[in-house]
């Protein structure tokens, strides 16, 4: 397409993204990268042999390299809970598809910005499903108090989902949203808000590694922390659709499968990611489920994880 056309859908993405730049020299850089990941999309997604579809998102602007630096984090850092029992088989015990949104346990989809906290909000979005499991209450509760006063963790700079709920139970819970706002950036422990303990949790279980099958037996009964591998070109530019991408299982990004289902013959994990709303299918992705290998896609079955309360 002619330069000026492409010139054209670079200011309208950059004004729907808000982006600003320094000076026309780093806005000329942003636009080569631009360039480059649109021919990426346009390319890929004219092979149509896949399930998913690739499109401009907040990461337009970035490199592969860029996006891997600043918008994943997560750091493993196990220890082991509760070993899961019984988790294992899921023999047609549970149902064929859950879907947690629906069922009015997952808060709406939050944003970690330009900050390492994927973590945080992985083992938020699990704390706050099984608080509304448990006491029909959905509270959103705050991703910063892990950030500003976890120490096993590092904030920005990554971190881990089992020892976030090892400080949500030692400290005897976590605070709302709402009195301990996320500010995209490590912040020193407000330990006034500390104390509040909204809600709490009793402990936690690392669902069986490797198997899909005690995922799904542990997703049906509540949303479920898990680590994949995020740093891939398809992951990067998601639009919609089921993502059979290509991904190994180095696991850099924390997120929360809250439900599982099929569609055309393909199982699929729904994932809830803390990119914001307007990345992937309204700030999720379905990922393929049932892949074969024991890993699960992108790693997702490796190494789950769920609070008790």
């Amino acid at each position: 397409r002619p330069e000026d056309e492409t010139k054209s859908m670079f200011e309208s993405w950059a004004a729907k993204h808000k982006k600003s730049y320094a000076d026309s020299d780093q806005k000329a850089r942003r636009f080569e990268i631009f360039k480059d990941n649109l021919k990426y999309v346009e390319e890929r997604n004219a092979a149509g042999d896949r399930k998913y579809k690739l499109g401009l998102n907040r990461f337009s602007d970035l490199t592969n390299e860029e996006y891997r630096t600043g918008f994943l984090g997560r750091k493993p850092n196990r220890s082991p809970g509760t070993k899961s029992v019984g988790f294992a088989t899921g023999n047609g015990s549970v149902p064929a598809a859950v879907d947690w949104r629906t069922r009015g346990a997952v808060t709406p989809v939050k944003d970690q910005g330009n900050c390492g906290t994927c973590w945080a909000f992985s083992a938020i979005a699990s704390v706050e499903g099984i608080n509304e499991i448990v006491t029909g209450n959905l509270i959103s509760l705050s991703e910063q108090e892990l950030v500003d006063c976890d120490t096993n963790d590092d904030g920005c700079g990554g971190g881990d989902m089992d020892t976030a709920f090892q400080f949500i139970i030692i400290n005897g819970g976590i605070d709302t949203e709402a009195d301990y706002p996320y500010k995209q950036a490590d912040g020193r422990c407000n330990k006034q808000k500390r104390n509040k303990k909204a809600v709490s949790i009793t402990g936690y279980v690392d669902v069986t590694p490797n198997s899909e099958t005690a995922l799904q037996a542990a997703a049906a009964n509540q949303p479920v922390s898990v680590g994949i591998e995020a740093g891939g070109q398809d992951f990067q530019n998601y639009e919609s659709g089921i993502f059979t991408g290509s991904c190994g299982t180095d696991i850099d990004h924390g997120v929360a499968v809250v439900g599982y289902g099929t569609q055309g013959g393909v199982d699929y994990w729904i994932v809830k990611n803390s990119w914001g709303s307007d990345w992937g299918e309204g700030g999720y992705i379905r990922m393929q489920r049932n892949v074969g290998s024991k890993t699960g896609l992108c790693g997702i079955a490796m190494e789950g994880v769920y609070p008790t309360k």
